[in-house]
């Protein structure tokens, strides 16, 4: 076989065979010669072997149990330096003996089609011993004359470690570890199904999780939540199935359970949340909400029992937080409520169902008016005055307290420099500002923007925050001492009933502390005979800080207030939160002098 190039530059395989012709003496005397243009076969040839050595898949040829070849791919895969290191060995070297079987019947099998490719999965072994995962089909064919097995082959080892990822976070949690809401409900199906007699479900939700993610980051609140997981599963031990739902939400499946043993089970957790959290130095302090289910009481499906878990779980938030309660029969339909109301309250502030009442604040020596809050309400169309200890606490939730409060804001602040308008005393407005506004980007520019579309001064707005603004000491100081350079005054609402601390607040540019109202409750109905005020007014005072008594309801309470050193109150003693129309009637009171 040769090669020749036409005259035209064609590159062109010849092969010659020749047949010569010899005389009767044995000499030669002629040559035939019969030549056969291979070049489609050779390129052929050429392009097959091109495509065998480049291609990224493992080609192997072996022969009467032999390796006859390999390409580079299977080098590689096998981790050997060069085909000879492989050639001419044991093909049972790299391929299992139960897979070497299956072809060998297929050879044996004269009676079934012999050109059927087999394929399989199997575990290779490299030449430094590791294991991979394999796949591999083989089919017979032609090599150098002699009937032989072409394999051909990929690792497949990322690949399964992808779908192990893949099954993985299909039913696991992947900042907690715990089994996901995928793996909670087939863990519930399959003992459902299983006719398990005894069944709880309970589900459980952070108490003042949401406002810790907020004021500190969603870095601080995952680590968080891997503390809460931890804390789950040494309460729950081994006895169930400890699970996160997503966001600060865990369901807890318990199997054979009796009603004692949840209960157990479920002050064990309580008791895990009695101490504060610390991460990276500092404290805080969540508490567990816990709704219990149990099956087939109050269901006979996950769908349910997570449902009835869950509005369980909100009757126990109504009753003050931290503790647990039963789902009964009394609960149906306080979800749907909550689903009702949510959809509700995106429509209410586009509907014009909001309102604001206005509740005076008086100085408690001459009880003359020097300030009012404003306290938003929803008229809905269907259900009447909805309350805002029911609505609020989901506007936090569900995010909507930002165009709410933005919406309160600026609705007071134009109400108030209409009062001045109409010659009354100006007075300040308090407006209750969430931790979630404060958050936001743009609050300051958006308090700006209220202030010069009312042109209201501000030294006539007052804004009420929580001590749970504390948990991000840097960035509220900074929010704050923005909203002092604008005017505004601040103060701390429903001040002792969280976890500020006296070394941050004083730091912190406030101008007024709110006594809450269980405290001034106290004054009247609890032994201490009103100590933890006179505590709080004192601390105030020492701070520089004015104090306002809320929720006064009774002359006794003014009374001690006065005797204490706080000059202001707020509360039914003194007047309801009142409609615009009706504030104005006291406003007018106060212009001439009159008491309430």
């Amino acid at each position: 076989m040769y090669r020749i190039i036409r005259p035209d530059g064609e590159v062109r395989w010849i092969q010659d065979r020749g047949i010569p012709v010899i005389d009767e003496s044995g000499n030669f005397v002629d040559f035939t010669s019969v030549l056969f243009d291979i070049t489609d076969r050779q390129e052929s040839e050429g392009r097959y072997r091109s495509l065998v050595e480049m291609s990224p898949d493992l080609i192997a040829v072996y022969s009467r149990g032999k390796l006859d070849y390999i390409n580079e791919a299977g080098c590689k895969l096998f981790k050997a330096k060069s085909p000879e290191e492989l050639v001419g060995q044991p093909i049972s070297m790299l391929i299992p003996p139960d897979v070497l079987a299956h072809i060998k019947n297929r050879e044996l099998a004269i009676d079934e089609d012999f050109e059927e490719k087999l394929w399989f999965e199997f575990k290779a072994t490299q030449i430094d011993g590791q294991k991979i995962d394999v796949e591999m089909s083989a089919m017979p064919i032609l090599y150098e004359g002699r009937m032989a097995e072409q394999i051909v082959g990929r690792d497949l080892t990322q690949r399964k470690k992808a779908e192990k990822t893949i099954k993985y976070m299909a039913y696991y949690d992947v900042l907690t570890g715990l089994p996901n809401r995928n793996m909670v409900r087939k863990h519930l199906n399959a003992a459902l199904s299983n006719g398990s007699g005894k069944l709880a479900v309970l589900f459980l939700d952070l108490d003042r999780f949401k406002i810790i993610n907020d004021t500190k980051g969603h870095r601080v609140g995952d680590l968080l939540l891997k503390v809460v997981a931890t804390r789950l599963k040494n309460a729950v031990r081994e006895q169930g199935l400890v699970s996160r739902q997503g966001g600060d939400e865990f369901i807890i499946v318990l199997k054979d359970f009796g009603k004692e043993q949840i209960i157990e089970v479920a002050e064990r957790i309580l008791n895990e949340f009695n101490e504060g959290i610390t991460i990276e130095g500092q404290e805080f302090f969540v508490t567990p909400s816990i709704g219990i289910s149990m099956a087939p009481a109050d269901g006979q499906d996950e769908e349910t029992l997570i449902k009835h878990a869950d509005t369980a779980m909100y009757l126990a938030k109504d009753r003050g937080k931290n503790n647990y309660q039963f789902y009964t029969d009394k609960l149906h339909g306080l979800s749907s409520r909550k689903m009702e109301l949510e959809n509700g309250l995106r429509k209410a502030l586009e509907q014009n169902q909001l309102m604001l009442h206005y509740q005076p604040q008086v100085n408690l020596e001459t009880w003359k008016i020097i300030g009012v809050e404003a306290l938003v309400r929803w008229v809905h169309p269907e259900k009447g005055i909805i309350s805002p200890a029911e609505f609020i606490p989901m506007a936090e939730e569900t995010g909507l307290i930002v165009p709410l409060g933005k919406w309160v804001l600026k609705k007071a602040s134009a109400q108030n420099k209409v009062w001045q308008e109409k010659g009354y005393s100006p007075i300040p407005m308090s407006v209750n500002i969430s931790v979630r506004q404060l958050q936001e980007d743009r609050f300051i520019d958006s308090v700006k923007q209220v202030l010069f579309d009312t042109q209201l001064a501000p030294k006539y707005l007052d804004f009420e925050i929580t001590e749970s603004v504390m948990q991000n000491s840097e960035k509220t100081a900074l929010i704050l001492d923005q909203l002092k350079e604008l005017g505004i005054t601040l103060a701390i609402d429903d001040f002792g009933t969280g976890y500020s601390s006296l070394s941050l607040l004083k730091h912190f540019p406030i101008d007024k502390i709110k006594i809450d109202k269980s405290f001034v409750d106290d004054i009247i109905h609890h032994s201490n005979q009103g100590a933890m005020v006179k505590t709080i007014i004192d601390m105030g005072h020492n701070l520089q800080f004015d104090v306002i008594a809320e929720g006064v309801e009774e002359q006794e309470q003014v009374e001690f207030l006065l005797k204490n050193g706080c000059v202001v109150g707020q509360g039914y003693h003194f007047s309801r939160p009142l409609s615009v129309e009706a504030m104005e009637e006291l406003l007018i009171k106060n212009n001439e002098g009159t008491l309430l």
